[in-house]
């Protein structure tokens, strides 16, 4: 018999949420689990074809530096949905930070990002671009200090990249490893 959501209780509330959950096991034996809910992302990976690259952003992340992890962590353009569809925010999120537009998104799943502690869920997307797209700097919204750089990277060096054990983050590298397996010719 599967576990049974009993009581949510809420300890803090600020950018993320954080809950404590009890929950019944099948033998009627109560239990408790803390819950992280910040709300939904949405992810892309926008690549050209033609020249073979990939449209990448490197910012700090406060838990990874704190974690050990790198000063910037190389990313694919990501963002909360937030009062629009995830498609329509990883559209946002590539012309915010990337500065580049994009019109068709390839889905390729919605997991949860971290199933034993948070709530969320990422919308994972493919989508092509050339170098004619790019219309902007990209950088992000300067209000929100997110201080990104963007970075066009050889497939093959992405790749190289991964093999080498740098890609650090889990929706990045779920979105180049999608696209190695529907393309791997871009990779060569």
């Amino acid at each position: 018999m599967p576990a049974e959501l009993r009581k949510v209780e809420t300890v803090y509330q600020g950018y993320t949420t954080l809950m404590v959950a009890t929950l019944s096991a099948g033998d009627g034996q109560t239990f408790t689990r803390e819950i992280e809910h910040h709300g939904r992302a949405a992810c892309v990976l926008p690549y050209d074809p033609e020249r073979r690259t990939a449209l990448m952003v490197n910012l700090p992340r406060a838990p990874v530096i704190w974690a050990g992890g790198p000063p910037e962590l190389l990313e694919a353009p990501a963002g909360m949905v937030d009062n629009e569809d995830a498609e329509e925010t990883a559209i946002r999120e590539a012309m915010e930070e990337c500065g580049v537009p994009l019109s068709r998104l390839d889905p390729i799943g919605s997991p949860f990002s971290c199933p034993g502690v948070s709530s969320e869920r990422v919308d994972l997307f493919l989508a092509t671009y050339s170098a004619e797209d790019r219309i902007g700097a990209g950088g992000g919204v300067d209000t929100e200090r997110e201080l990104i750089t963007v970075e066009e990277v050889p497939l093959a060096l992405l790749w190289t990249w991964v093999e080498q054990r740098r890609i650090e983050d889990l929706k990045s590298l779920a979105l180049i490893l999608a696209l190695r397996v529907r393309r791997p010719d871009l990779f060569g």
